[in-house]
């Protein structure tokens, strides 16, 4: 059998289709297909401006910047994040010379828990990054209700979720600033890509700047001097080539736009089928339940199972021996977004497990396997049957 992996492309006629229009046109820099792309994004996930970028990493260091100009951070000032999450959430704040904050996260979702977030608050506290983690969103009603109360900014970090609501909103609506990322093994694949979204003007406006190495906003893209008045022309000309703030090279190109338009046609289908795998391995595994906590989707929300996530409950079975035996037959697995044990975060900040022993219980016993359309009936029978072959052995 050939190896289950934790992730999926497939090229169809229309990604080819795409692909050959682009280059065809001999235009590779931002375009009519990332536009298109761009204004699809943001009305499925109900905001006013996507800004497409080379990954969702890029989109998260672009809105702690684009906060930080616009809102006078400084240096030193805290922004909280989950202490369960791929390290790019906090490697931004990192990167912008602030803190990051760490909160436990919720036992069953995963998802940082409100219960656990004024405790951590300081007057130093600018925002909360709420991440969005494995296809469903966090606890949003609780989060914004204290974001409120303490006037902190919100940036949801999507990277893993789209196309999921809570109560009816999309992911990525709720928050001052949100990111999702497109790179392979996501819910839309691209290769590399990621979008910046926001509902406010100033910080769309600054989010396209910083993407294009903090240019004058006059000039993002060579379709902008275009069908211009001569004084219009002039002012382009005198400003095209300025720039007005440090910024970065984060931009994506044609090629990976028409990647994802592609992808979006398919993209109910795809949710669909993540859907009745997820529900097929929730049942089939169920009479695992003394072993195994599976994923359970938040009252009120929707999830969009980005991958399937586990976390052993019985401490008479070790993760690393299921992980292997499941490696050994073929299954991929992932660690569950291992953060605060990271070398690099023991070396800067020490031993922090023992403060948080959600996200500890979790580091040592979770992982997930793959819930996505490359998946067939018979790799999930498989796999279903080499986790009741292990239990059965164990």
């Amino acid at each position: 059998m050939d190896r289950i992996g934790v992730g999926h492309f497939y090229a169809t006629d229309q990604h080819k289709a795409n692909v050959m229009d682009v280059l065809n046109s001999h235009r590779l820099s931002y375009g009519p297909y990332s536009k298109k792309f761009e204004n699809i994004f943001a009305d499925l996930h109900g905001v006013k401006f996507a800004a497409f970028c080379n990954s969702g990493t890029s989109a998260l260091q672009i809105a702690v910047a684009t906060l930080k100009e616009t809102e006078q951070w400084k240096e030193g000032d805290e922004i909280l994040c989950p202490a369960l999450t791929f390290v790019a959430s906090s490697n931004v704040i990192i990167m912008n010379n602030m803190r990051p904050v760490f909160v436990d996260v919720e036992e069953e979702y995963y998802g940082i828990d409100p219960q656990k977030i004024e405790e951590k608050i300081t007057p130093r506290t600018k925002a909360i990054m709420v991440v969005h983690l494995f296809g469903q969103s966090c606890d949003m009603d609780s989060i914004m209700n204290i974001a409120k109360k303490y006037n902190l900014k919100i940036i949801e970090d999507s990277c893993e979720t789209m196309y999921a609501s809570y109560k009816g909103k999309p992911v990525g609506s709720f928050g001052d600033i949100s990111c999702f990322s497109t790179y392979v093994a996501h819910l839309l694949v691209t290769g590399v890509g990621g979008f910046v979204c926001t509902n406010q003007p100033e910080y769309a406006r600054l989010n396209k700047s910083l993407i294009n190495h903090g240019r004058d906003n006059i000039y993002l893209s060579i379709d902008d001097d275009k069908g211009k008045s001569k004084e219009e022309l002039k002012e382009i000309i005198k400003r095209r080539f300025k720039f007005i703030r440090l910024g970065y090279s984060y931009r994506a190109t044609e090629m990976e736009a028409a990647l994802g338009l592609a992808e979006l046609e398919r993209r109910e289908m795809d949710l669909i089928n993540r859907k009745e795998q997820a529900e097929f391995l929730i049942r089939e595994l169920s009479d695992l339940s003394e072993y195994l906590r599976l994923p359970k989707v938040r009252e009120g929300a929707t999830h969009s199972f980005m991958m399937f996530p586990i976390v052993l409950k019985n401490p008479n079975v070790t993760k690393e021996n299921l992980v292997y035996f499941l490696e050994e037959n073929g299954i991929e697995t992932r660690d569950m977004l291992p953060l605060i044990n990271q070398p690099f975060y023991i070396e800067k900040y020490g031993e922090l497990e023992s403060k948080y022993p959600i996200t500890a219980h979790i580091n040592k016993n979770g992982f997930y396997i793959g819930c996505h359309p490359g998946l067939t009936r018979e790799n999930l029978a498989f796999i279903v049957s080499k986790f009741r072959e292990f239990f059965a052995k164990n």
